[in-house]
């Protein structure tokens, strides 16, 4: 993306004051709002037509019941992967975060409305999406966290190191792989391995690959 152009958004969110409030807000901070839409519908209409850096997608649109947004933001990850994604909910909803980011953690996040509001952490978090970064809202990784020792990374090998930090920046398995100029089989192996050295091998496939991103971002803020 040229330095020179400013992210494009689309701004997806059903109460017509809060979405008002969320565009004025972006275009204050220099990001052009493309397209605002107040259902699930509407959004991957605009998401087509404008296509976007980010859309920026409220979990709950209609029509509902249920996380219309939410279905929407996975339904783009899957055709659009070039759009970002940033969900915002009023509630921590891990489930809701972990079926978001099963699809990879490159160009997606998710954040609390309460965090949103005339902050920087939310212009700053739509930027980072936009550049290709994942955003998640430290409630959710506390939640995910709870009860985890606070593991350094002392314990990978070289290789494994490097396959870790390039999770985190949000590669695929085959990213990686193109990237360390390895093959599949061989990052699957190194990535089995972090996920013992982490101690979170006996968790789900989606939650390795999530825990295993959170445990190497807070190492990294704490040798910081």
């Amino acid at each position: 993306m040229p330095a020179s152009r400013p992210v494009r958004a689309v701004v997806a969110e059903d109460h017509a004051l809060y979405r008002e409030l969320l565009v004025e807000h972006l275009r204050h901070q220099d990001v052009d709002v493309v397209a605002e839409t107040a259902d699930a519908v509407a959004l991957r209409q605009a998401v087509r037509a404008a296509r976007p850096d980010v859309a920026v997608i409220d979990i709950r649109l209609p029509p509902g019941p249920g996380p219309a947004g939410l279905h929407a933001a996975v339904e783009i990850r899957r055709r659009d992967p070039g759009v970002g994604v940033l969900l915002l909910s009023q509630y921590v909803e891990v489930q809701y975060f972990t079926t978001l980011v099963a699809g990879g953690m490159r160009k997606v996040g998710y954040l609390l409305k309460e965090r949103v509001g005339g902050t920087e952490d939310f212009v700053n978090a739509v930027r980072r999406i936009a550049a290709g970064g994942c955003v998640v809202d430290p409630q959710i990784s506390a939640q995910l966290l709870a009860g985890r020792p606070q593991l350094g990374l002392g314990g990978l090998t070289d290789r494994q190191a490097d396959v870790l930090e390039l999770m985190a920046d949000g590669l695929s398995n085959s990213a990686i792989a193109a990237r360390l100029r390895i093959n599949d089989r061989t990052v699957e192996t190194h990535t089995r391995a972090v996920y013992r050295a982490l101690g979170i091998e006996d968790e789900r496939d989606t939650h390795q690959r999530v825990l295993a991103v959170l445990m190497y971002w807070r190492a990294k803020q704490g040798r910081a």
